[in-house]
């Protein structure tokens, strides 16, 4: 089947041509802004640029919307669509009933769990895909499509993809920002972020390897509270940082700490 992409984010710009790739030809690229949509067809075989959302005489059977999760219900609303349309939204958090009064045969939820950003390369054969439909059909054509580009695909439910996505917060997003804490604390000590990239990846290898809970150390986890009362010390010049050290201290006591003799 032929695809139409509504959105050119940092996920279309991935998905589209894996999609592509795996022999879905890509026909047309909208954005609210054309010069977006005008690159991602130029990591494409054959797409255009689509000026509007009346998709009423496209080719495309598969319409995917890549747009952020506030846009998706509007977008949805204002398609004009052929018959025998499936329309899908790619949100993690975003429920499947927020399709349905689009005027499409088929709808459902492709939503491929990573992170992506336009620098950097995604092999999607290793990107778990969840699907969701609201009948058969709809199944049926999104579970082949996910097949395509992934070796890891499984059917999933709105509620239970809301749970996966809000993990996913806490296990990429969160601590990614935590890094980019880290980091600014070393530069405004004249340290580089690099003396930290060891302790970083054993910290990830570690928890992958024996599992999160057995990994946990550091001063929280073993109830050092002379060594915590310094480092908030330390960051006292920032209370905004030093709220978000106290917070997740406390959450690591709370869970793992005990007090020493």
């Amino acid at each position: 089947m032929d695809v139409s992409f509504i959105g050119s984010g940092q996920l279309a710009w991935h998905l589209a041509p894996a999609l592509d790739n795996a022999g879905y030809v890509v026909r047309e690229v909208y954005s609210r802004n054309p010069r977006h949509a005008e690159a991602l067809t130029e990591r494409l075989y054959q797409a255009d640029v689509k000026a509007s959302l009346d998709f009423s005489t496209s080719k495309s059977r598969v319409f995917i919307i890549a747009t952020s999760d506030d846009a998706i219900d509007q977008v949805a609303m204002d398609m004009v669509l052929p018959e025998e349309a499936t329309l899908v939204h790619c949100s993690g958090s975003q429920p499947l009933s927020l399709l349905q009064y689009a005027a499409a045969q088929n709808i459902g939820v492709f939503f491929p769990l990573q992170t992506f950003s336009k620098s950097k390369r995604v092999d999607f054969k290793t990107v778990p895909v969840f699907v969701e439909s609201g009948n058969d059909e709809g199944e049926r054509i999104l579970m082949t499509m996910a097949r395509a580009i992934s070796q890891k695909v499984k059917k999933i439910t709105s509620e239970e993809r809301k749970a996966l996505h809000v993990a996913a917060v806490f296990a990429s997003h969160f601590p990614n920002h935590l890094l980019a804490i880290a980091k600014s604390i070393l530069k405004a000590n004249s340290l580089d972020f690099e003396l930290l990239k060891p302790l970083i990846q054993e910290t990830v290898n570690k928890s992958l390897s024996v599992g999160p809970e057995q990994a946990q150390t550091g001063p929280a986890a073993h109830s050092e509270l002379e060594v915590l009362d310094r480092h908030l010390e330390f960051l006292q010049e920032d209370e905004k940082i030093a709220e978000i050290y106290r917070v997740i201290s406390q959450h690591i006591i709370d869970t793992y700490g005990t007090p020493e003799d």
